[in-house]
Parts: C-alpha cells; sequence; structure tokens
C-alpha cells in the first residue's frame, strides 16, 4: 500500500510548497522509491484553463489532456514522472462531479453535505492510481486559515485515520520573518499557523521554515518545542541559488532523512544518488558562456505565464553550458515601429515568440518574426508564433497581403483558421465556435511524422515524435504551396496529412515553429531537443557578433 505525504502551507502564500514537493519527491527517487505528486486547488474553477496567466500563471498540460495547475510542471520537471489528469484536483471540479450525481439522484434522497460528499469525494481523488507507488505526495493549495481549502484539510484529517499510523506523514511549510529593526528572526507565526492546523485536527510530523536568514539551533529547538516536532524536523528553507539546487539543499538539511524516520523507515546510513543534480548545478553555475534570447510575448509582466518556457531555455543552456539570459519583450510596445523592434532584438541572440491566445500584440509578434528571418537570426516559434511565423511568411514573402488569422476576425485570407474538428485517441473530436472555451482545445499529447531530410527530423534523430497540445486554431494547409514556394516548409505534419505541426526554413541558420508546446516536456537533466538545438543555434549566433 501506498504511503502518503501530506503538505500544508502556511502563515502567507507563495512559500515554495510546490518546489519542497517536488524536490522531496526527487529526494525519495534516489534512494530508489517509487513516487508521484498531486495537488489539490481550492478554487471554483473547474480547471485552470480559462484563468488569466496574470491571475493563475502558465496552464500546465499533461500527455492525456488535463489543464492543470502550474506546479504539475515543477513535478514533472523534478522526477521525470508524466503528470496525469488525476494528479490535479479542484473545488470547482469536486463540486462538479457531485451536483452532477445528486442531478441523477445517486444519492438516493440523501441530503449532500461538505461532510460526508465532498470529503470522501476528496479521498477519493487522492487513493486513484496509486496502487504501483510507494510514496503520494499531496500537496494543498491555498494557505491554512482559508476558507476554501476547509474541506481539503478536513479530507486530510480523516484519511490519516483511514490510513493508520505509520502510514501518513504531515509536513507544514510556513515563514520565519526576518525583523530588520530587531535583528532576528521570529518564530511566532509558524507557532501560530501550527496551532490552527492543529485546531483543525492535522498535527505536522516535520516543518519546513522559510527564512531569510540562517536559522539559529536555538530557534530550531524553541519550534521544535512549542510545535510538538522533534529539532531535526524543523528543517530551514533558505533561499537558493537555482530551483534546481533546491534538491540538494533539502537533503543537506536532512529532509528526506527525517521523512522516512516520521514513517517509522530507517534511512540508513548511506546517502542517495544525487550526481545528476549536482552535475546540473555545476553546469549553471560554471557555465563557458553567455547568450541573449529575446522572448517577445504578451503575458512578460507575469514570468510565472511562461514557468515551463523559462525553465525549458534554461534547460537547453544546461545541453549546451551556457547561461541564459532572457530578455523579456513586451509585442505591444514596436507593433508600429520598426525601429522599436531593431532596438529592442538587435542584442538578441535568439528570438522566440511563444504561445498566446488574442489579437492584442500580434504585430509586434509578426514584426519579431520578419526582423529574424531578414537578420537570419535564431528564431523559434512555439504555437502562436508557429502561426505568426506563417502569416509573416504569406505577407512578406509570399505577397499575400491581407493574410491573417480568424482568430483576429473575419479576413479574405486566413493563413491560420478555427479548427472544428480532428482525430483523437478517443476518435472523431468536434467543436463550435460559440461552443464553451474550457476544455474544448485541441489538448494533450498528438503524433507527428517529421519530413526525412529536414532540419527538425535531424534535431530529434527519429521520424515520428509525440508532443502536447493547446490550441484551437491552425495554420490551414491550402496555403502550404504558397507558402513553401516562399521558403517556408512544412516538415511535420499530423500522420493523416491534415494538421501542420511544423514549418521551418532550411535556408535560414535556425528558423523552427511548432504548433505544440515543447517546453512542457523539457527537464533539467534530459532537455528538449528543440530547445538544445536553438541554444546551440543562439551560441554560434553569439560568436558571429
Amino acid at each position: 500500500m501506498a504511503r502518503y505525504i501530506f503538505i500544508t502551507g502556511g502563515v502567507v502564500s507563495s512559500l515554495g510548497k510546490g518546489l519542497m514537493a517536488a524536490s522531496l519527491a526527487a529526494l525519495l527517487q534516489a534512494r530508489g522509491y517509487r513516487v508521484r505528486i498531486r495537488k489539490f486547488d481550492p478554487y471554483l474553477n473547474v480547471d485552470p484553463g480559462t484563468m488569466s496567466p496574470y491571475q493563475h500563471g502558465e496552464v500546465y498540460v499533461t500527455d492525456d489532456g488535463a489543464e492543470t495547475d502550474l506546479d504539475l510542471g515543477h513535478y514533472e520537471r523534478f522526477t521525470g514522472v508524466s503528470a496525469r489528469q488525476s494528479d490535479n484536483i479542484t473545488s470547482g471540479r469536486i463540486y462538479q462531479t457531485i451536483i452532477q450525481r445528486e442531478r441523477r439522484g445517486d444519492y438516493l434522497g440523501a441530503t449532500v453535505q461538505v461532510i460526508p460528499h465532498v470529503t470522501d469525494a476528496i479521498k477519493s481523488f487522492a487513493q486513484a492510481e496509486t496502487d504501483d507507488l510507494d510514496f503520494v505526495l499531496c500537496e494543498i493549495g491555498g494557505t491554512v486559515g482559508d476558507i476554501e481549502s476547509l474541506p481539503f484539510i478536513e479530507a486530510i484529517r480523516q484519511l490519516r485515520n483511514d490510513l493508520g499510523r505509520g502510514n501518513s506523514v504531515s509536513i507544514h511549510v510556513t515563514l520565519v520573518p526576518y525583523i530588520a529593526a530587531a535583528g532576528e528572526l521570529k518564530t511566532k507565526p509558524t507557532q501560530h499557523s501550527v496551532r490552527e492546523l492543529a485546531a483543525l485536527g492535522v498535527t505536522p510530523d516535520v516543518l519546513v521554515c522559510r527564512c531569510e536568514h540562517p536559522l539559529p539551533s536555538s530557534e530550531r529547538a524553541k519550534i521544535a518545542l512549542f510545535c510538538n516536532v522533534p529539532t531535526a524536523a524543523v528543517i530551514p528553507a533558505l533561499d537558493a541559488p537555482s530551483i534546481y539546487a533546491v534538491p540538494l539543499q533539502y537533503h543537506g538539511e536532512g529532509l528526506d532523512r527525517e521523512v522516512l524516520r516520521a514513517f517509522g523507515i530507517d534511512p540508513g546510513l548511506e546517502s542517495p544518488d544525487l550526481s545528476r543534480w549536482s552535475d546540473i548545478v555545476d553546469r549553471l553555475t560554471n557555465p563557458e558562456g553567455e547568450v541573449t534570447v529575446g522572448v517577445v510575448g504578451k503575458y512578460v509582466g507575469l514570468q510565472d505565464a511562461y514557468k515551463s518556457l523559462n525553465e525549458a531555455l534554461i534547460h537547453g543552456g544546461i545541453a549546451n553550458r551556457v547561461r541564459v539570459k532572457i530578455r523579456w519583450i513586451d509585442a505591444e510596445l514596436f507593433e508600429n515601429d520598426d525601429s522599436d523592434v531593431a532596438a529592442a532584438l538587435e542584442p538578441c541572440d535568439a528570438i522566440l515568440v511563444p504561445g498566446a491566445f488574442g489579437e492584442r500584440g500580434a504585430e509586434g509578434k509578426i514584426a519579431s518574426v520578419r526582423f529574424a528571418r531578414e537578420r537570419e537570426i535564431p528564431y523559434f516559434g512555439i504555437c502562436f508564433g508557429m502561426q505568426m511565423a506563417c502569416v509573416e511568411g504569406a505577407r512578406n514573402v509570399a505577397g499575400i497581403e491581407a493574410a491573417s488569422s480568424t482568430e483576429f476576425g473575419a479576413t479574405e485570407e486566413p493563413v491560420v483558421g478555427l479548427i472544428t474538428e480532428w482525430m483523437s485517441a478517443s476518435g472523431l473530436e468536434k467543436r463550435e465556435a460559440d461552443g464553451d472555451l474550457g476544455g474544448t482545445m485541441r489538448l494533450g499529447a498528438y503524433p507527428a511524422t517529421l519530413a526525412g531530410n529536414s532540419v527538425v527530423a535531424s534535431i530529434y534523430g527519429a521520424p515520428e515524435i509525440s508532443e502536447r497540445h493547446r490550441h484551437r486554431y491552425e495554420v490551414n494547409t491550402g496555403y502550404r504551396d504558397t507558402l513553401e514556394q516562399g521558403g517556408l516548409v512544412f516538415s511535420g505534419m499530423s500522420p493523416d496529412g491534415m494538421l501542420p505541426e511544423i514549418v521551418e526554413r532550411p535556408d535560414h541558420p535556425w528558423f523552427v515553429g511548432v504548433q505544440f508546446h515543447p517546453e512542457l516536456k523539457s527537464k533539467p537533466f534530459d532537455p528538449h531537443p528543440l530547445f538544445a538545438s536553438f541554444i546551440a543555434a543562439a551560441v554560434r549566433q553569439s560568436r558571429l557578433v
């Protein structure tokens, strides 16, 4: 039977529960255990798919087509375990399921209540598909004391009793603030947070204390005394130079050892093999060069909107042992002035246009594509970035001045258009133009066939690939011949030949556009081949300047 680790947060939000969960899972993996991480989100949205990136950050898409919390990206990047739809649940999805059951009469006339119906649904979710695992880590979103998280805390309390002694551990992540005027770290917020959690029936076994200054042994002992945990189970968590140094840092503080001891498992005297994490940190700390990548985006005011993209570029740097400096550029800033384009992009060794929705910033992205094409600067277009590369090629190379996307409104030259049906693993998928927005895009992993003599085939080293999608517009294959005559080759297609997946310019130093999101599958110890190749091209470009 799988053992459970429940992770809660207190005092304030954004303490890094997700990063801690991912790091602990990586440490347990290094000890030979099989792990999976799950995220409980208390908000009432069914999933984050319809939420603004400024509200929630990026939407992380799984192979099976779930739109999930960005923390699942951390989980995958640190463990290499592919996330599934069953690894992220929201209050909205739970209530939606319960209400649907009530409408069908599944409860046989019973009064439907938070206890037991909502808490039972949460427990069922936590325990689903866990037969082949040693540890299941369950992160509770939000902060203890939030009204919306109370059903999840209650479900944890019940589940700990259901599982029996020794089969679950509670980790509470808190803040130990530093008061500059007093020159002291203050433990009282942690004490209050633990007391509030205990009042709800959940007593922590391990405390992870975020702090800006080293936590003295006297303060660790004080926290242990008032929070009823061993002193060794009070784990300091200081800021790290890189998120990929965090597993090493937590291991140094004894997190994995204390969690195993809390389960009654002897951690042994030998340390787990963390050599791959040491190598990653060494490559980040001791680079052999630096490149600048200009990311021309729509949501650059919040970098969490491009979290996986940011990390994938870093992974490309790890693969090439160079530091990647990302220059975030708002596409709207140079929509109408070519001189602004040059000023913003000339310092860049490569240019990337990421995914987005809507017309705002589109002309600035098209201008960026043109700059990269004409100046022969490495260009990488992802999803919307591929579509804008096709619009730019149609306008400025093929002479179709009115080329546009139906996403922006009616157009005489729909180089990009709404996809209304496609084949998935479950059969024919159909969508209506005025249908629901949530969960209705082409989502999840789909295969693609690569042209044998293409640049991307040489990058992947395989004739067929599988990548994750999240979009509802596609490049119109009716323009394929015209675009290819202008040098923009369709080098990757869906297996039925109906949907363009990749375009490239073979006569350019590095020019690739992809309809999918390769950043979602990149990992620090296994950088995505497209990002590794893109950064290698940026390195070559930097040496030309």
